[in-house]
């Protein structure tokens, strides 16, 4: 990749990871949907809502935490209020009767309609004077950079 490219992705990847940290659309979806909870109990629906990397691995705590980039004990924390906002719920696991696992509940699910309509919302937006093909290419670029990033 020319110099002159990479030093563009990477300032523009800042600029979207310095938006990002500002919570900037979970706080909106928040305001939208008027819903009682913190941007971290969001994360929590939205982590438990991607499922588990593997087949037959379940959604724990310790997950929850590890893709959340928090230790343990605050995993624990932002996952029980979750709970207690009713958007999750704790069931024993079908592998291990000692071992739970997490779950989204109604509630749950509708919060991750609301806060994916949101975000959809402010894509469209974004790229509302794109054409269909660039919208397309973009995603299958996007998601080639996450994919590709992430290993």
């Amino acid at each position: 990749m020319g110099e002159e490219a990479l030093d563009s992705v990477e300032r523009s990847m800042v600029r979207l990871r310095r938006g990002m940290a500002r919570q900037r659309l979970g706080k909106t979806a928040i305001r939208e949907h008027n819903l009682p909870v913190d941007v971290q109990v969001l994360h929590v629906v939205d982590v438990i809502d991607e499922g588990p990397d593997d087949p037959g691995e379940e959604m724990s705590v310790g997950l929850v935490a590890a893709r959340l980039g928090v230790d343990a004990s605050r995993g624990s924390r932002v996952v029980a209020e979750a709970v207690k906002s009713g958007y999750v719920r704790r069931v024993a696991s079908q592998a291990d009767g000692r071992r739970i696992h997490l779950e989204l509940t109604g509630a749950g699910r509708r919060v991750v309609e609301a806060t994916r309509r949101t975000r959809q919302e402010h894509f469209a937006r974004a790229m509302s004077d794109w054409t269909d093909a660039e919208r397309a290419e973009f995603a299958r670029l996007l998601a080639r950079f996450v994919h590709t990033y992430e290993d």
